[in-house]
């Protein structure tokens, strides 16, 4: 029976560990935590989501969403732990947190060639094949050891968290439920603003006090950037970001000039997030700012915001083809680490270094996933992006060269049908 580790237990990590169980491997997983803490995760269970509870849009038409079906052809655990866990979230797709890190945590756990060691992996395995998904909160003295090996420094960023309040303390005679563009059903908390609560709310957004940083210096990924800094670019930049109105009117709600959303973050539907509020304002002044929001005055916060590093290697400098290292070609680089950004774009690399480390443990040849997939065109950009200023990629239809509204329909069937034929060619 051939053995495998594994070193990190995030989504990258257990799609990985899962397909490699299910074709006889023995995997051996390393998480640290609880023991490492950090500072973002909240729980020992496997597959845990931090910043959000979404995994983004289910519709076929857009690009998260058809990556999200390429991985269910795939055999996606993340994927079949989201249909148990699933929340109601309009068009997107939005679980339980406790619920789907549990079933990924419970079903990994069931296979008998399965070990769990929860201890800190400290330096890189000199020659067991390895997947390294240690994800953009690599401790220390790991990336230390990745860094020395690379002759390089790793590049990073900063990302964060938003906050989670109770749904009982948001005060509905001012909040009312809608999804944006009238999707159909009420998932989504709306919290209006008039023109003098927005800028009094920017205001002391602006002149709030922020949370020390250490160590690292504010290299934002301008897709997850704290709300702080969206609003210091411009007072109305707010209105056209993650506090938009566009599609939020209703009969009692008619012009709203700004609003607010929160989104179901349990399958209980007690706790609710604050939708692209991530912040590094201190904890007392995510209190005292965000009850300046309408219907949250006397909000209870259940988890405030928070920062955190993110890290993540030069991968077109750094990867060969099959998301090998170049320079300890045994070791394999899967989720955000390897240059992706985003929970699903994350998950599908790991399944994709489980499929190349297996074909090269049994001597077949590597089988690159399609161009002409979201998947392929987000491991195409990792690994041939100029290194002159590489940041992390979300999956997107600018992967996919001539794609346009105007062809989306033949294109999310050529992806389909690509990824298919994938399928095929690994299994055969």
């Amino acid at each position: 029976m051939k053995s495998v580790a594994i070193i990190g237990g995030g989504l990258a990590g257990v799609e990985a560990a899962y397909w490699l169980l299910k074709r006889g491997y023995e995997v051996t997983l390393y998480e640290a935590r609880p023991a490492y803490a950090d500072q973002a995760h909240e729980t020992d269970k496997l597959g845990e989501l931090v910043c959000s509870n979404s995994l983004k849009s289910k519709r076929l038409d857009n690009a998260a969403g058809l990556l999200k079906e390429e991985m269910r052809r795939l055999g996606s655990l993340t994927m079949e732990a989201a249909l148990i866990a699933e929340v109601p979230s309009g068009n997107a797709l939005s679980v339980d947190r406790e619920r789907f890190a549990g079933y990924i945590t419970d079903k990994l756990l069931s296979f008998p060639f399965f070990r769990l060691i929860r201890e800190e992996v400290k330096e890189l395995p000199g020659v067991t094949p390895t997947i390294l998904a240690t994800g953009p909160l690599t401790s220390p003295a790991l990336l230390e050891s990745l860094i020395g090996l690379l002759g390089q420094k790793a590049l990073s960023f900063f990302d964060a968290s938003a906050p989670i309040v109770k749904k009982d303390s948001i005060d509905f005679s001012k909040a009312y439920c809608k999804s944006r563009y009238e999707q159909g059903d009420e998932s989504y908390i709306n919290c209006p603003f008039t023109k003098e609560e927005y800028l009094r709310f920017v205001e002391e957004l602006l002149g709030a006090k922020k949370a020390l940083v250490h160590e690292f210096d504010t290299h934002y990924f301008e897709g997850c950037l704290p709300i702080e800094v969206i609003a210091s670019r411009g007072v109305e930049t707010l209105r056209h970001g993650p506090l938009k109105p566009f599609g939020l009117s209703t009969p009692e709600h008619p012009h709203p000039y700004a609003v607010a959303q929160l989104r179901q973050d349990t399958l209980l539907g007690d706790l609710y997030n604050l939708v692209g509020f991530q912040t590094n304002l201190t904890y007392p002044e995510q209190k005292r700012v965000f009850s300046l929001i309408p219907g949250l005055e006397k909000a209870e916060f259940v988890r405030y915001g928070l920062m955190h590093r993110n890290s993540y290697v030069d991968a077109p400098l750094c990867l060969n083809e099959d998301l090998s290292l170049k320079a300890r070609p045994n070791v394999f680089l899967a989720g955000q680490l390897s240059g992706v950004e985003g929970y699903v774009e994350s998950s599908a690399t790991g399944i994709v270094a489980a499929i190349n480390l297996s074909r090269k443990l049994s001597g077949k040849p590597f089988v690159p996933v399609p161009a002409k997939t979201i998947l392929g065109g987000l491991l195409n950009y990792i690994l041939h992006a100029s290194t002159s200023y590489f940041q992390p990629m979300n999956a997107t239809w600018s992967l996919i060269p001539g794609s346009s509204k105007q062809t989306r329909e033949r294109d999310v069937e050529d992806c389909l049908s690509n990824i298919g034929r994938y399928r095929e060619d690994i299994d055969g």
